[in-house]
């Protein structure tokens, strides 16, 4: 099993940006069939070292995550987060 996680910090931190990319990516859920499971956080906290959404995918493979990389669906969300985001880290591991 893979997990993806992503930190995004949005260029308008407002809440309703904020939310409003939140729906974009939870959009993801159902429509890519590599993905097994979908988690969106909104951070709380709000300190000068913060990311502004984090997102937590699972995968039952390597190939399954490079399938969801390059699938029509993930590649809108990409063009719409190209837009919106600041800056953005991720990490992948098995487990």
């Amino acid at each position: 099993m893979i997990k993806h996680i992503v930190f995004f910090k949005l260029k308008d931190s407002s809440t309703e940006n904020v939310e409003r990319t939140a729906k974009v990516l939870r959009g993801l859920e159902g429509k890519v069939e590599q993905l097994r499971s979908l988690e969106i956080g909104l951070d709380v906290i709000h300190s000068a070292r913060s990311y502004d959404i984090a997102l937590v995918a699972t995968f039952d493979s390597l190939e399954d995550l490079q399938g969801y990389q390059i699938h029509p669906e993930h590649q809108k969300v990409i063009q719409y987060m190209n837009e919106v985001r600041e800056n953005s880290v991720a990490v992948d591991y098995e487990f």
